[in-house]
C-alpha cells in the first residue's frame, strides 16, 4: 500500500500507485518545445571521416623496437644512452637522499626534549 500526507489532517493516509508517484504540487509534464542545443556545432560522423588515418609524424616503432631488442647486456631502462642513465642515477640519488632524510628525522623525532 501506497501513503502520502493528506493536505486537510497533516497525517499520513492511504493512496493509489498513481497519486503516491505523483507527490502533491508536483504535476508530470511534458515540455513543449525541444530544448536549446548547448554546442550548436554539427560534429562529424565517424563514417564521414573516411578510413585513412592521416598521422602527426613519422612511425618510430620499428626503430625503437631495434633498439630495445638488442642483446647488449643493459636493462631495458638504460638502452638509449647518456640521457637514460643520468635520469636513472638522479632518481636513484633522490631517492637515497630522501629514505636517508627520513631517517634522520625520525631519529630526531624520537629523541625526548630537553627542559628547558
Amino acid at each position: 500500500m501506497y501513503y502520502k500526507v493528506s493536505g486537510v489532517t497533516g497525517k499520513l493516509t492511504g493512496a493509489s500507485a498513481a497519486s503516491a508517484y505523483n507527490p502533491q504540487g508536483l504535476k508530470p509534464m511534458v515540455p513543449s518545445q525541444a530544448p536549446p542545443m548547448i554546442f550548436a556545432v554539427p560534429t562529424k560522423v565517424v563514417s564521414e571521416t573516411g578510413s585513412v588515418a592521416h598521422y602527426m609524424g613519422i612511425n618510430k616503432v620499428p626503430e625503437l623496437q631495434k633498439i630495445f631488442q638488442k642483446t647488449d647486456g643493459a636493462p631495458v631502462h638504460l638502452k638509449r644512452g647518456v640521457m637514460d642513465k643520468m635520469l636513472y642515477r638522479t632518481t636513484m640519488s633522490l631517492t637515497i637522499g630522501g629514505t636517508l632524510y627520513c631517517l634522520m628525522a625520525l631519529y630526531i623525532a624520537a629523541q625526548p626534549r630537553k627542559p628547558q
